[in-house]
C-alpha cells in the first residue's frame, strides 16, 4: 500500500515495514518519512509493524493547496491508521510532528492509539503572547524563517540544516552527507506546504490538547536544542500530560534522531516493551 487518499484527494505515501505490534512514526519540518529510517529500520528489525508516511506537501505525497492545519492533518493521521488497520498502535511525532501526535488524541479521541512519543516536539505551544511570555515573537516567524524562504529557498535551508543539527564553527556532530540529505529532503516539499505548516507549528496552541493524552507517553527532547527550546515544549507538555515521561538528552540538538539515532532508539524500544 504506497498510497492511500485522503477525504480530499489528497495521495499520501505510506511505508509499511515489517510484522507486530504497529508504530506509526510521523516526521518534522521540512523533512519526510526517511528523516526516520534509523529508527524505523532498528524497531521493524525488533518485531515491530512500522508505517511511516509522507505528511501532505511533503516527500512523495500529494501537493495540495489547501489543508495545513492540525485538524486536517490528524484527519491524515486518522485516516493512515484506518487504512492500514493499525489497531492499538503507538504512535510517535517528531518536532512538528508531535502537533499531529496531539491533535490526534483530542480530536479523534485516541483512538486505536495505545502509547504515545513525543519527540523534540513542538508541543505544547511555540508562540510568544501574554500567555506565553518567553515564546518566539511573531515578527521573527515572519522575518527569519518565511521571508528567507520566499527569497532563496535552498540557502535557507542549507543554513537551517546546520542549525538543526548543532553544527558549530568549528566541530559537528553530522558528516556533510547528512547536511546533503536534509536539503534533498526538505527540497522535495511544496513551498506552499513549507510556509503554511509554519503558521501551524509555530502558532497553534496545543495547551488544551494536553489531558487527552491518557496513554502512557515517552518524551524526548536535547538541552541544547536551539530550534524548539526545551523549557517551551518538553518540560512544558511533560508538566501537562498526566502518563508522560520526559528523557532530557543532555547537548544534542533538534535533529536527535541523528545525532543520537542509537540512544533514541534504544529508549523508544525500551518505552515500547514496557
Amino acid at each position: 500500500m504506497p498510497f492511500i487518499k485522503t477525504r480530499d484527494g489528497t495521495d499520501l505515501y505510506v511505508r509499511d515495514w515489517g510484522e507486530g505490534s504497529p508504530v506509526i512514526l510521523i516526521h518534522g519540518w521540512p523533512l519526510n518519512a526517511d528523516s526516520w529510517e534509523y529508527q524505523a529500520l532498528a524497531l521493524a528489525e525488533a518485531g515491530h509493524r512500522v508505517i511511516a508516511y509522507d505528511r501532505r506537501g511533503f516527500g512523495r505525497s500529494g501537493q495540495p493547496w489547501t489543508g495545513y492545519d492540525y485538524d486536517t492533518l490528524s484527519d491524515d493521521l486518522a485516516q493512515v491508521i484506518e487504512a492500514t488497520g493499525a489497531h492499538d498502535a503507538a504512535i510517535f511525532g517528531f518536532s512538528m510532528g508531535g502537533g499531529e501526535v496531539a491533535r490526534y488524541m483530542s480530536r479523534h479521541n485516541g483512538r486505536n492509539v495505545r502509547a504515545a512519543g513525543l519527540i523534540a516536539s513542538v508541543v505544547p505551544y511555540m508562540l510568544k503572547d501574554p500567555t506565553n511570555p518567553d515564546g518566539t515573537p511573531p515578527e521573527m516567524v515572519e522575518e527569519q524563517m518565511k521571508a528567507p524562504i520566499r527569497e532563496d529557498r535552498p540557502l535557507f535551508f542549507a543554513q537551517f540544516a546546520k542549525y538543526f543539527y548543532g553544527v558549530g564553527y568549528v566541530t559537528s556532530p553530522v558528516t556533510d552527507g547528512v547536511l546533503h540529505d536534509f536539503e534533498r529532503m526538505a527540497a522535495l516539499g511544496s513551498i506552499k506546504a513549507i510556509l503554511d505548516c509554519i503558521d501551524a507549528f509555530m502558532t497553534t496552541d496545543f495547551r488544551p490538547d494536553l489531558p487527552s493524552f491518557t496513554v502512557p507517553t515517552l518524551i524526548v527532547h536535547g538541552t541544547a536544542d536551539q530550534t524548539v527550546p526545551i523549557d517551551l515544549s518538553a518540560r512544558a507538555a511533560a508538566r501537562g500530560i498526566g502518563h508522560a515521561t520526559l528523557i532530557e538528552y543532555e547537548g544534542e540538538p533538534h535533529g536527535l534522531n541523528i545525532t543520537a539515532k542509537d540512544r533514541l532508539t534504544a529508549d523508544m524500544l525500551a518505552f515500547l516493551a514496557g
